[in-house]
Order: structure tokens, then C-alpha cells, then sequence
């Protein structure tokens, strides 16, 4: 600048300054700008950048597990490939959708023209083939055909198959409960979807998200049910072999804890593999055991006995006159198989008579037999969570004609469903005390802790719980010698039930159909100390058709089973019934010692002419009953021709007519039993009922 003149270094000063300046104002315009880029506009800039970077996933809740009792797994979702396609990604990359297409139908068996028509569309997204096996989806990944993707997914599996399928129902193949307890508990299973952040590349597609890695970020809760996984096998499998034999239609088995109204087990028959749905008609996938009703017959014959000594209409020894097998009500006559005089209510269970059961509740009037059987839960759904619960139908006493009221009572004109059998059944096992019945026993999250727990529930008290014992009693002489469900006895357990042999409706011609009936038997064990009970139901059966012959080996077998598997012990090894055993044949050396006295002091008197006893036609010679039990000096009653007259409870003391006299046949024996010390210490163990034992079979009311 020493060789320029003032002139230009003045210049050149003002041009220094300028520039000087100029990148002063644009070092404070670029530090102005990034103080409002960083801090004043941060938090707008930052979410305008998460916009094109992070986007929102809304994530498909994994569905819960469905457990056993014992945490046994019936249902479960496990994570498996999908494959699809990105056409327009596709024809990015020039791939011939014909040829792809083709590949894909001969390796998924998926129709070759639908996949073709997908490739060819210009979406972003096509389904070609959802659930694939583990080995199909890696045949796919080797074609490696650009644009053709494989993603995970969940889907339900049944472990099981068709273990418990009707309870379980099934899931689409979308995750959603279609039937059973998939559809009752759906909000419960599926859980609550929720959107998470997900980072985001170029063409949109996830690359990461931590909580995507998280597979208890969505997770529905469990089911903990009250089925046993055992006890459902044997049910299952019991109720197939019967209505094989027997080649009936249909079937059902309901057994339950009736302490807790817990239901150990449901079994249906026919069946269908809950994974494979769709290769089953829909009568196969109905849950007969809740949802098909039926007149139950003689199985209801218990409820109206215990509800009129309940209410005292009837005593337990009161005779009850039974017409000799005909009585006239209105224009119709109700008939007995067998025609019996004068019964007790234990001979009326024990010989199933419609006639004296109709008699009993004709004491309770239309109202008061109305009323008995809705407290034992006719005519009302359970509650049971399954959807399609049938209440089954009990008219209003009010809307009864005269022959209502007494085909009701032995369970014609109304009808109910295995459940309710089961459950009315249990109130007498649980001392008169009616229970919820039960199928879910918690929810439960994935890791183990309890959301809503499902206690045992009493509805209410039906009937006192002496009254309740009394009926037990009563119906352990159906299942004992000569009794008409003799089938269903278990060896070493006293088994109290009642058969039923209902003819079905004919809704063609009217009336009922004369080839066409429906065998059952609802009964528990032990009768004493009921662990169990069951319901067996066994719809048109060709082979026979009697409760005692189709339905009760069915009670017997799955019954041995669960109380082994329950480890409950035989009684006949119990120290209570030794005593007993031990007491009876105390008494016959003590009867046979006074005989022989008897004897010697007779033989030191003069001796006497013999006599010989003929016995005119038509008499019977009276047989000793001296020192019997209830039910044995039935069954000798009843095998010389004689009615029986039992006055209390415990071992024969007295007769009459006395032993060896003669008698009509037909006639009356007034026979009084006593309890003593060793009766009374037998508290526990059965006490046999006052019932006649005829060999017959069920009649078809």
C-alpha cells in the first residue's frame, strides 16, 4: 500500500472495513440463524424430524395361554412365517409375475391365477399365503424371488388337537375367538393393542424399535381353567368307545367337584381338532353338554322326592299307593313297567316309579313342584362362561294342564341339559347346597400374577342337609344288586345315582317316537364323602337304549379312573366298614348261638310229631330277617313275592309275620330296624337305604 496514492489506500482501507464487516454481519446472521434453529425452533425441528424418520406401530397383542388345572397347556400361540409381496417393487426389479406366480402355487398350493392376478396389481402389499410351516417357509426363502417377503406372525395352536375342543373353541386366522372360551374371554386373551415408535428407512419399512424386541410389550392374560387335562382325556375317551358300541348319536359327559362346583371335565362327542376347524361340520363344533336340551326323565325323580321331604308332604317311610301299574290323570294314564302296590319314596327310586314319584308331587301342588325345581336351577342358564348356554324349558305352574303337573315330576314336559343335571345333582352330594359351577378358575398375566381370581360360589341351600343325606342313601340302592343302574356300581366305592330312558320327541308326527331315546345316568361317589359327580348322556342309541346299560358302564369306568387319579382310597379296605363288617358277623354267631340253644333246650322236652308246612298257591313261606341289613332283607323280601314295611334305620330287629309263617303273596312285612353303639360309631360310612332292589330295567319314562 506504500506505492499507492492516499487516494487509492483510502480506497482500499474502505473496501477492507466493508468486507470486514459484511463477514461480521454474516457471522452474526449464521449464529443468529442457528440459535433460532437449535434453541428457539428445536423442539418444532425435532418433531418434524421424527415425522420422516420415526413412525407409530400399532403392535398386535400376543394372545394368552390357555392352562389346565395343573398348568397344563391346551391353547397357545406360537410365532410362525407369512409370505408376501410387494408388486410394484416387483416389476421394479423386472420379475415376471407369471412365472413367480407359478413357482409359489406349486410350493404353497396356493390357486396360480389368484396369485398372478396379486402380482400383477400395482400395490404396495399382497397376501400370498399366511401360516406356513417352519420347512414350507424355508423353500420359500430359497427361491429368493425379489419383492416376495417373509414376515412372523402369530397363530393359535392347539397342543392337544381335540382334547377339550368344545370348551376351548378356536380362533380365526386373525387371532379372534370364534367359539367357546376363545370368544367368551376374547377382550380378556387378545389384550389391549398399542401404538409404539419405530424408526423408520427410505421406503418406509421398520428398521428398529426397542420395544418391537420386547415380546412382553404386548401380551394377553392367561386362563387358568378348572378342567383337569387327565380326567378330560378319560371322559373324552370313555364317551367315544360307548357311543361306538352302542352306535348312538351323540354324547355328552359333565363331571364335576360338587364341593366347589369346579368341572373337572366336559367331554362331547362327536369331536373335531381345534386346529383344523373347518374340516368339521358345525354339529361336530356344538358343545352338546351346555347347548343341547332334552327331557331328562327319570333322572329328575330325586329332586321331586327330596323336595317333598323337604317340605314334609311325604315321610320317608310312608307308603305311597301306586296303583298297581295304571293311573287314570285326566284323559291319560301314566303306566309303571312293573306293577308294584304300596311303595315306599326309596322303592319308588329304586324301582323308578312314575306313578308314585307323580303321587309325591301332586302333594307338592303345581306351585310348590314349580318351585322345587327351580331352586335346583331348572329352567335357568347356569351362568357358566360359554357362549350359547342353553336354560333349558320349565314352564310357569300357571300355564300347566292337568297331566303337567304329573309328567313334570318325573321329567316329561320339560327339559333340561346335562349341566343342569349335573349341577342339580351335586346340591344333593353337597348337603342341599346349590353351587355356581365353575370352568375358569383365574386370569392371570404372562408373568404369573393374578388379575381376577373365581371362588366357589353357593347359589343357595335347596334343600336341608339331613334331607339331602336321606335321598343320598336312597340312591345308592339304585346302583346295588338288582338295582336298575347296577352297571355303574364301582368295586370298592358306594355309588348313589339315578337312571333315566326318556323317549325322544317325534316333532313330525307328535308325541313320542317308539325307536328313538336318549339313556342317561347322573350320579357321585363315594355317596358318603362325594368327590365327584357326573352326568353321562347318550343321545339315540341302536345296540339297547336303557340309562343303566349304555349310560352307566360309561359312569363306572370314568369313575374308577378319577378317583384313582384323585387318589381317593377304596372304602373297602376303610377301618369303618371293617367294623362294620366286623359287628354283622357278631351278630350272626350271637343269632346262631341262640338258635343252638334253642335247640338243645327243645330237645330235653318230650319230642313232637313233625309238622310239615304246605304252602297253599298264591302264599309264600316268610322269610328270617332277623339281624339283616335294610338292603338285604329288601332283596329277601322281594324274592319270596312280599312287600316291605321298614320302620327306622340300622339292622333288622323284628318282623312281622314272624319267620317261617305263611303269607299272601304280595302281602305286607312290617319289619323294624335299630341303630346301636356300633351303628353310631359308623358315622362315616354308608348307610344303606330303605329301597327295594327288583332286577328290572328302567322304565322309558
Amino acid at each position: 500500500m506504500k506505492n499507492l496514492t492516499p487516494k487509492k489506500r483510502r480506497w482500499a482501507r474502505a473496501r477492507i472495513a466493508f468486507l470486514g464487516t459484511l463477514l461480521l454481519c454474516f457471522a452474526g446472521a449464521v449464529g443468529h440463524r442457528a440459535y433460532v434453529l437449535q434453541i428457539e425452533r428445536a423442539p418444532a425441528l425435532r418433531e418434524m424430524a421424527e415425522e420422516q424418520y420415526l413412525r407409530q406401530v400399532r403392535l398386535a397383542p400376543k394372545r394368552g395361554t390357555i392352562y389346565d388345572r395343573h398348568g397344563a397347556e391346551l391353547a397357545v400361540s406360537v410365532d410362525v412365517d407369512s409370505v408376501w409381496a410387494n408388486p410394484r417393487r416387483m416389476k421394479e426389479e423386472g420379475v415376471d409375475p407369471a412365472a413367480a406366480a407359478m413357482q409359489l402355487s406349486a410350493l404353497l398350493g396356493v390357486d396360480r391365477a389368484r396369485i398372478q392376478r396379486r402380482l400383477e396389481s400395482d400395490r404396495l402389499f399382497v397376501w400370498i399365503k399366511r401360516r406356513l410351516t417352519p420347512r414350507m417357509a424355508e423353500r420359500v426363502r430359497a427361491l429368493g424371488i425379489e419383492g416376495v417377503h417373509l414376515d412372523r406372525e402369530s397363530r393359535r395352536y392347539y397342543p392337544n388337537r381335540r382334547l377339550a375342543s368344545h370348551l376351548l373353541g378356536f380362533a380365526n386366522i386373525d387371532g379372534q375367538g370364534i367359539e367357546g372360551l376363545e370368544l367368551a374371554f376374547e377382550e380378556t386373551l387378545r389384550g389391549s393393542s398399542r401404538a409404539v415408535p419405530a424408526i423408520r428407512d427410505r421406503r418406509g419399512r421398520v428398521v428398529y424399535s426397542e420395544q418391537l424386541l420386547d415380546d412382553r410389550a404386548a401380551q394377553g392374560d392367561d386362563l387358568v381353567l378348572t378342567i383337569d387335562k387327565t380326567l378330560q382325556h378319560i371322559a373324552e375317551r370313555e364317551l367315544e368307545l360307548a357311543i361306538r358300541t352302542y352306535e348312538a348319536q351323540a354324547g355328552s359327559v359333565v363331571m364335576m367337584d360338587p364341593r366347589t362346583g369346579e368341572l373337572l371335565a366336559v367331554a362331547n362327542y362327536p369331536t373335531f381338532d381345534a386346529n383344523d376347524p373347518g374340516d368339521s361340520p358345525a354339529s361336530h363344533r356344538r358343545n352338546r353338554a351346555f347347548t343341547d336340551r332334552f327331557e331328562p326323565g327319570s333322572t329328575v325323580k330325586p329332586f321331586t322326592v327330596a323336595s317333598a321331604l323337604a317340605q314334609g308332604t311325604v315321610g320317608s317311610q310312608q307308603l305311597i299307593d301306586c296303583e298297581d301299574g295304571a293311573m287314570e290323570v285326566a284323559e291319560y294314564t301314566i303306566h309303571d313297567t312293573t306293577p308294584y302296590d304300596e311303595l315306599t319314596p326309596a322303592q319308588i327310586l329304586a324301582f323308578s316309579s312314575n306313578i308314585g314319584t307323580a303321587k309325591i308331587g301332586d302333594t307338592l301342588g303345581r306351585r310348590g313342584l314349580y318351585r322345587a325345581f327351580r331352586r335346583f336351577g331348572f329352567g335357568e342358564v347356569t351362568g357358566i362362561p360359554s357362549p350359547g348356554e342353553a336354560a333349558g324349558s320349565l314352564r310357569h305352574h300357571s300355564r300347566w294342564y292337568e297331566m303337567d303337573a304329573a309328567t313334570i315330576s318325573f321329567g316329561q314336559g320339560m327339559s333340561a341339559t346335562a349341566l343342569q343335571l349335573a349341577t342339580a345333582m351335586g346340591a344333593l352330594a353337597n348337603g342341599g347346597r346349590l353351587m355356581h359351577p365353575r370352568l375358569v378358575r383365574r386370569v392371570q398375566t404372562h408373568d404369573g400374577e393374578v388379575v381376577e381370581e373365581y371362588l366357589p360360589e353357593a347359589r343357595r341351600q335347596v334343600v336341608p342337609p339331613r334331607v339331602a343325606r336321606l335321598v343320598a342313601d336312597m340312591l345308592t340302592a339304585v346302583t346295588g344288586p338288582g338295582g336298575t343302574g347296577q352297571p355303574a356300581a364301582i368295586d370298592g366305592f358306594l355309588v348313589a345315582g339315578k337312571t333315566g330312558t326318556a323317549q325322544k320327541a317325534d316333532y313330525v308326527a307328535g308325541g313320542y317316537a317308539e325307536d328313538r331315546w336318549l339313556a342317561s345316568f347322573v350320579g357321585f361317589v363315594p355317596a358318603q364323602s362325594p368327590r365327584i359327580v357326573m352326568a353321562v348322556v347318550v343321545d339315540e342309541p341302536v345296540v339297547a337304549h336303557y340309562g343303566g346299560t349304555v349310560a352307566g358302564p360309561v359312569f363306572r369306568r370314568v369313575g374308577e379312573a378319577a378317583l384313582r387319579h384323585l387318589g381317593v382310597p377304596a372304602q373297602g379296605g376303610g377301618e369303618a366298614l371293617d367294623r362294620f363288617a366286623r359287628e354283622q358277623r357278631r351278630r350272626r354267631r350271637a343269632n346262631e348261638r341262640a338258635e343252638r340253644l334253642a335247640e338243645r333246650d327243645a330237645s330235653n322236652d318230650e319230642p313232637e310229631p313233625a309238622v310239615t308246612l304246605t304252602v297253599p298257591p298264591g302264599s309264600v313261606q316268610v322269610p328270617d330277617l332277623g339281624g339283616r341289613t335294610a338292603r338285604s332283607a329288601l332283596v329277601a323280601a322281594h324274592e319270596a313275592g312280599l312287600a316291605v314295611q321298614l320302620e327306622g334305620t340300622g339292622l333288622v330287629v323284628s318282623q312281622d309275620p314272624p319267620a317261617g309263617e305263611v303269607a299272601q303273596r304280595g302281602s305286607r312285612l312290617r319289619v323294624i330296624l335299630r341303630e346301636d353303639r356300633a351303628d353310631v360309631a359308623l358315622e362315616g360310612a354308608p348307610r344303606l337305604a330303605a329301597t327295594d332292589d327288583s332286577g328290572r330295567m328302567e322304565d322309558g319314562s
